[in-house]
């Protein structure tokens, strides 16, 4: 496989299987750094199973896929977590801490993570969480805070380890019209700063409002798509 330092996502005839049944077969995608791409399909069409596999929680049996210059078939279990660091993941249902506020939050994740250095770890939370509107709510505890501004608090925690790639799946899926064109604006900006975002979704509102590169999941087949 072509290793080219500007590609994030590079996927050749990946068969996806969840407990021996396939989902997807022959899927074939590329992502470059920067770039923001919807993909889309029907529910139990594989579009959560493609997100799983792309972050190592579905291992690769058929096909090749490097994701941030990491090759997933045979991919060593001891490498998952460096690889991850490269990853930011955002869920439709937050998946906060909810015993503990949004400083510590992050704080768990830079831990997590192996961050050591304290002044280092207090400083990123600031950035992240000035990167997503929130600089003023990090001593306030998740129930406190608005749908919307939960999902901004997964984004920042996303953001944490400057990653190349964030997989959104569903990130709006829980949030009013207004309040999910406030995070697909956000998740745009991030991208055009440089990482690399694939979007799941159902939201065809925001795909008009926000139109990009659509890939649809479709008879266990995955397509370009023009909406």
């Amino acid at each position: 496989m072509e290793n080219n330092p500007n590609t994030v996502i590079a996927v050749r005839q990946l068969d996806v299987y969840q407990k021996h049944h396939l989902i997807l077969s022959q899927v074939d995608v590329e992502m470059r750094r920067g770039e923001f791409v919807y993909l889309i399909g029907k529910t139990g069409t594989g579009k959560s199973s493609l997100l799983r596999t792309l972050y190592a929680d579905i291992p690769v049996q058929a096909g090749e896929v490097e994701v941030c210059q990491y090759r997933l078939d045979g991919l060593r279990d001891r490498d998952i977590p460096y690889l991850r660091r490269k990853i930011g993941i955002v869920f439709q249902d937050f998946q906060l801490l909810m015993d503990r506020n949004i400083h510590d939050n992050l704080l768990f994740v830079l831990k997590a993570t192996a961050w050591k250095d304290r002044e280092a770890m207090e400083r990123r939370i600031k950035e992240v969480l000035e990167k997503v509107g929130l600089e003023t709510k990090a001593h306030k505890m998740p129930y406190r805070l608005s749908g919307g501004e939960q999902q901004r608090v997964a984004i920042a925690r996303a953001l944490l380890n400057d990653p190349e790639l964030i997989l959104a799946d569903e990130p709006t899926g829980n949030l009013d019209p207004d309040t999910s064109e406030e995070i697909m604006k956000l998740l745009v900006e991030i991208s055009k700063s440089g990482c690399a975002v694939l979007l799941a979704t159902h939201d065809f509102l925001m795909i008009s409002k926000f139109p990009s590169r659509i890939l649809m999941c479709a008879d266990g087949r995955i397509k370009e798509e023009t909406f």
